[in-house]
């Protein structure tokens, strides 16, 4: 993956917060996004508003405050290193 055409952007797989998120959102033409983690997903507490969930596309949504978090292929591993884009944050499709 750390080679892939969407890292020409600046950000990329290992990027923080809300880089990438976006660069999640953006990567593969927008096909990654919700395409489902293995496993089930991840079980999570949003960075957000500390609530419990579990995510399951590399981009998802908080369901207690919508907060926007997002986790790149080669770190779906751990949910450490999930990454919340900040209060406030929309997704570009909203």
């Amino acid at each position: 993956m750390g080679n892939c055409g969407s890292c020409g952007s600046g950000a990329g797989p290992f990027a923080e917060g809300q880089e990438l998120v976006e660069f999640v959102y953006q990567a593969h033409g927008g096909g990654l996004r919700n395409q489902p983690i293995s496993s089930e997903g991840l079980q999570t507490r949003c960075l957000g508003c500390g609530g419990d969930f579990v995510l399951k596309t590399f981009v998802g949504k908080c369901p207690h405050c919508e907060g926007v978090n997002a986790v790149s292929p080669p770190r779906c591993n751990d949910a450490e290193n999930i990454q919340f884009a900040g209060k406030g944050y929309r997704l570009p499709e909203e």
